[in-house]
C-alpha cells in the first residue's frame, strides 16, 4: 500500500461510521428492490442537464435569476422533473473554462455561487423538480481533476485537446488523481463543506432536502485512457469511489450516491470495469452516457450515411448496460445523450431530424425497459439551451459570458443543446414524458 493510499484511508478512518441505511423520509428518492422509487412508489423521470443552473441562480455578476425562472418553467411544462446539475467548479488554466467557479483557489470559495446553488434548489423544489449534484469532474471545462493535479503539482499540467499531448494522455494525467492525497484533501474539504451545507434560502440543510435525488461522485470519472494499464490503473479508480461514497454517506445516509460514470466507453471499453465500480453498497444506481458522434460510430461530418451503424451501436449499448444494471440488482439512469444538429450547426432554428431521431431511440429503449419492469428509471438529455444563445460570432465560450448555454466552453455553444426555439425537438421530449407519466 502507497503512503498516499494509507493516508487517504486514514482520513477516512476519521470520519463517523457507516451505520444501517434509514427507512426513506418522505419525499426522498430510494432504492427499493432493485428500482428506485418515491414514497412507495416507482419513481421514473424524464430529465435534462442544467449544469450551469447554479451561475444563473448567483446574486452576483452571472447571474439572472429571472431567467432561472423561465428555464425551469420551460422544463416543467415539457414534463422534465429531474436535473442534473454542476455543485463544484475550480479555477482552470484552460482557454476553454468556466469563469466565475466556485473555488478560485485551495479553500477559498465563491459564496455567490453557491447561493445560487440554494437558490436553485428552493426554485426546484417549488416546481416539484429533483436534483442530481456532481461534485467533480473529469474533464478541465470546470477545472476538476485537473485543477485540483495543478494545485498540488501532479505532473506537468495540460489543457485537455492540447495537440502537444495526444489522447489518452489527457485520461491517463486526469486519473492521477484518485491516487494524489493532497489532491483528494483539497478536494474532501470542499465536498464535506457542501455536503454539510445549510441553504440559505430555505433554512434547510442540504442533508435533509428530498430537492435533492443524489449526489454525484463526478462528471464522467474514467479510470484512464490507456487499456494496456489497466492493472495499475484501475485499483486506486475503485478505491476512490468506495471511499468518496463512503464519505458522503457517513454524513448524508438519506441521499442517493452515484459515480456518474458513462459506462463501459469510460471504463477502459470494460463491462467487467462497470460492475466494479458500481458494485459497492454505497453505490445506489448505475449510471450511462451514449455519445455516438464523440465516440466515432456516427460521423458528424457525415451523419445520414452513418446514422444507421451507429444507432444500431447506440441500442446494443443501452441494452448491455440495462443487463449490467440488472446483474447489480441496481438501477440505471441515462444520464446523458446527445447528437450535433444536422451538418453540425450550432444556431437556433437550424435542423434537427438526426438529433430527433437519435432522442426517440433513447427514449423508445428507455421506455420500454420501464414497461417490462426493468432497471431502467430515467433519462437526462444533454442538455438544456433554453432562451441562451452563442455570445460570439464563433459560437465559442469566452471568460465572462453570461448567456449560458447546456453546451460547455469545451465545444461550440449549441452543438448539442436544446434551444427553446427547436420546436421538433422539444415535441420529442414532451411526447415521452407524457408517456412515462402514463405509465
Amino acid at each position: 500500500m502507497t503512503a498516499s493510499r494509507r493516508q487517504l484511508l486514514a482520513g477516512l478512518a476519521a470520519l463517523p461510521a457507516l451505520g444501517a441505511a434509514a427507512a426513506p423520509a418522505k419525499g426522498f428518492v430510494a432504492v427499493k428492490d432493485g428500482r428506485l422509487a418515491l414514497d412507495g412508489k416507482p419513481y421514473r423521470f424524464v430529465g435534462a442537464n442544467l449544469w450551469y443552473g447554479a451561475w444563473l441562480g448567483a446574486p452576483g455578476a452571472t447571474g439572472d435569476r429571472a431567467r432561472l425562472g423561465r428555464e425551469l418553467d420551460r422544463l416543467k411544462a415539457l414534463g422534465v422533473t429531474n436535473l442534473r446539475v454542476l455543485g463544484a467548479g475550480e479555477r482552470s488554466p484552460a482557454k476553454a473554462a468556466v469563469s466565475p467557479t466556485m473555488q478560485e483557489e485551495p479553500g477559498v470559495y465563491s459564496a455567490d455561487l453557491l447561493n445560487g446553488l440554494d437558490w436553485l434548489l428552493a426554485e426546484m423544489a417549488r416546481r416539484d423538480i429533483k436534483a442530481v449534484i456532481y461534485v467533480n469532474n473529469f474533464w478541465d471545462w470546470s477545472g476538476g481533476m485537473p485543477a485540483y493535479l495543478n494545485w498540488t503539482g501532479d505532473g506537468p499540467w495540460f489543457e485537455a485537446g492540447d495537440p502537444e499531448h495526444p489522447w489518452p494522455e489527457y485520461p491517463d494525467y486526469s486519473a492521477r488523481f484518485y491516487a494524489d492525497a493532497r489532491a483528494n484533501t483539497l478536494f474532501r474539504r470542499y465536498l464535506t463543506g457542501l455536503v454539510q451545507r445549510t441553504n440559505s434560502v430555505t433554512g434547510k440543510a442540504y442533508r435533509d432536502d428530498p430537492t435533492i435525488m443524489a449526489w454525484q461522485l463526478a462528471n464522467e470519472p474514467r479510470p484512464g485512457g490507456t487499456e494496456a494499464k489497466a492493472d495499475t490503473l484501475l485499483p486506486p479508480y475503485y478505491a476512490w469511489i468506495r471511499e468518496t461514497s463512503a464519505l458522503i454517506k457517513s454524513l448524508d445516509p438519506r441521499h442517493l450516491v452515484c459515480t456518474g460514470s458513462e459506462g463501459s466507453m469510460g471504463c477502459l471499453r470494460s463491462e467487467a470495469c462497470v460492475v466494479e465500480a458500481h458494485r459497492p453498497a454505497t453505490i445506489d444506481y448505475v449510471t450511462a452516457h451514449v455519445w455516438p458522434n464523440n465516440w466515432s460510430w456516427i460521423d458528424p461530418k457525415n451523419q445520414p450515411a452513418t446514422y444507421a451503424e451507429g444507432e444500431a451501436r447506440c441500442r446494443e449499448y443501452v441494452t448491455r448496460h440495462i443487463a449490467l444494471a440488472r446483474s447489480l440488482n441496481k438501477p440505471l439512469v441515462i444520464e446523458e445523450f446527445g447528437l450535433v444538429r444536422d451538418a453540425r450547426a450550432f444556431v437556433p432554428g437550424s435542423a434537427t431530424a438526426d438529433k430527433d431521431r437519435f432522442y426517440r431511440t433513447i427514449y423508445g429503449l428507455a421506455l420500454d425497459d420501464m414497461k417490462a419492469g426493468g432497471p431502467t428509471a430515467g433519462t437526462n438529455f444533454w442538455a438544456w439551451n433554453g432562451e441562451g444563445r452563442a455570445q460570439h460570432s464563433d459560437a465559442w465560450f469566452a471568460h465572462g459570458d453570461k448567456s449560458f448555454v447546456g453546451d460547455p466552453p469545451q465545444e461550440e455553444q449549441g452543438l448539442y443543446g436544446v434551444f427553446d426555439t427547436d420546436v421538433a425537438t422539444l415535441a420529442v421530449i414532451a411526447e415521452h414524458a407524457a408517456a412515462v407519466r402514463g405509465l
